[in-house]
């Protein structure tokens, strides 16, 4: 990896280096292409915190049929992007812990299952697979859960990855094979000079600036740099979402197996589960905390107190865990949530914008990103990916709002 460089010339040009960048940088190197990747601490943003649900069933809303589409179809990639990749980094299948178990949605008083039913209602409506069940069968299902359940359903096509592990494999390709810059960029450069305040210039983007006045010149420049995208480029309208996970230490007998998720009094919760240990002991992620405020990386002790209190209302075994580590970072959020993919000006291709479901959402950024280099769709489910990510993530979707100019707004 390099340390320092007054200049750099490379065929793309990947500013981010969490999942989504470096998942944009990989396929450019799987198409031939030489990649450098800016910066400063590559994953420390929304990866670090991410649970790691693959869940396009529960994460479906009232209204979001477009970003449910786009969850369905990236997570029939999920399989063979989760193998191409541990191949590429050369680990062992399994690596980056693909679990295709399902998900256990449960609803703690009467109310919560009013609203859970409204949402299988939407399920059933949208073909997406979801089921009511007992209360004892939630507990066949997963012996884990306590006996305070007003409900549960069964949702057998949400699922669950590793997002550390994902972005641990990808590092390992981009490191071996590209290089890795540890700076931030501050300007894009177009083709007229380089544009501050994410203001867009005439003509096209041909490289960036990074934080120490040095600048690379790519013929196709990525811009995935979550939610601060849209300070380099005003056509990525971001914003910060922050939220706050918990990783706990657990017995694997008194913690859950598979992932549950649901409400405590209207209160999101979930718990997600890693493959146990040797030692008898497993990782569980809690989360759900959704805000919207400025990005601090602090975490509140509201919500850590939250969290436990409604994930040990559910699964009473997690009173035991050892609480490991409180992370509260920042998804990048659109004004419409629905990720921007995609080609936005010439030179330019937007990889951001996921929201809530960036691990979800990374094969089929992926093949949104092959498009662009112009590496063809193998396969159904790809072309499937692309025409969802064309149709529902199309990147200029906010051009006539967000456009300005070198003399101001458009």
């Amino acid at each position: 990896m390099s340390s320092h460089v007054s200049s750099r010339a490379c065929d793309v040009l990947v500013i981010g280096g969490g999942i989504i960048g470096l998942t944009a940088a990989w396929r450019a190197l799987e198409a031939g292409a030489s990649v450098v990747v800016l910066d400063p601490s590559p994953g420390d943003g929304a990866t670090h915190a991410a649970a790691g649900m693959l869940a396009p069933v529960m994460e479906a809303g009232f209204g979001e049929a477009g970003q449910a589409r786009l969850g369905t179809a990236s997570l029939a990639l999920w399989p063979a992007f989760a193998e191409a990749l541990e191949h590429a980094a050369g680990l062992a299948p399994g690596a980056v812990g693909l679990e295709t178990t399902g998900t256990l949605a449960v609803a703690y008083d009467s109310d919560d299952l009013v609203a859970m039913r409204r949402m299988l209602a939407l399920h059933r409506e949208w073909g997406l697979g979801s089921t009511e069940i007992s209360a004892d069968d939630a507990r066949r299902r997963e012996p884990a859960i306590g006996q305070r359940l007003a409900g549960a359903a069964w949702v057998p096509r949400d699922h669950r990855v590793d997002p550390r592990a994902v972005h641990g494999a990808l590092l390992a390709v981009v490191a071996a094979r590209g290089t890795l810059v540890r700076r931030a960029a501050v300007l894009l450069t177009w083709a007229g000079g380089a544009v501050g305040d994410g203001m867009v210039a005439d003509g096209a983007v041909v490289g960036a600036v990074d934080e120490a006045g040095d600048g690379y010149a790519a013929g196709t420049v990525v811009l995935a740099a979550g939610h601060a995208s849209g300070a380099l480029f005003a056509g990525a309208p971001t914003r910060p979402v922050p939220g706050t996970t918990l990783r706990l230490d657990a017995a694997a007998d008194r913690a859950p197996a598979v992932v549950v998720r649901g409400t405590v009094q209207g209160r999101p919760v979930y718990a997600v589960p890693r493959a146990p240990r040797s030692d008898g002991r497993r990782e569980v992620v809690v989360g759900a905390t959704s805000d919207e405020r400025e990005d601090d990386h602090l975490t509140r002790a509201g919500d850590v107190f939250a969290l436990l209190r409604d994930a040990r209302a559910f699964l009473p075994g997690l009173d035991d865990a050892v609480l490991v580590e409180t992370t509260t970072r920042s998804r990048p959020g659109s004004p419409d949530n629905a990720p921007l993919l995609g080609r936005a000006a010439d030179g330019l291709c937007l990889a951001t914008g996921h929201h809530r479901n960036g691990i979800l959402l990374t094969p089929l950024t992926a093949a949104a990103v092959d498009q662009v280099l112009g590496v063809a769709p193998v396969g159904s489910q790809a072309e499937e990916a692309v025409e969802a990510a064309d149709q529902f993530a199309d990147p200029r979707r906010f051009a006539d709002t967000y456009s300005t100019t070198r003399g101001g707004t458009a």
